[in-house]
């Protein structure tokens, strides 16, 4: 994963994903990526997926009225938001919250790699701050 910041964007995976995102018309492949993450809850949690997840998940929050990341590396999902026709349905929620829980278990590739990090701590901030935001939205 090359990464250069803790932040849902700020990895290749998680925009590559969102070139993905630009080719759709709905909410489909966000939910893909939370189920992606839930079902490998039974198993060791590949980086890769768990980037999409928390990707799905800023995305979600920005189109429920507020994320965590606004930068150049979001200026794609700002102008996926706005061509978007349809509202994400609120049954997300549950799966988003659920899948940033497992970013930081203890069989998340993820968490391991962030934890050999300097930026730890400011990413399980961002993940907390992300739920929040979510939370608020329930």
């Amino acid at each position: 994963m090359g990464a250069w910041s803790h932040e849902p964007f700020g990895n290749d995976t998680a925009n590559d994903w969102a070139d993905e995102l630009e080719e759709s018309s709905d909410f489909s492949i966000v939910e893909k990526a939370f189920n992606q993450i839930i079902e490998s809850a039974e198993e060791y949690i590949d980086a890769d997926i768990a980037c999409e997840a928390y990707a799905a998940a800023e995305v979600l929050a920005q189109a429920l009225g507020e994320g965590t990341q606004d930068d150049t590396y979001t200026e794609k999902i700002d102008a996926w938001l706005t061509k978007l026709t349809i509202k994400p349905n609120n049954l997300l929620i549950p799966k988003a919250l659920r899948a940033l829980d497992l970013l930081t278990t203890q069989d998340s590739e993820l968490d391991e790699l962030w934890q050999d990090s300097d930026e730890y701590t400011e990413w399980t901030v961002n993940i907390d701050a992300l739920k929040e935001l979510l939370k608020a939205k329930l």
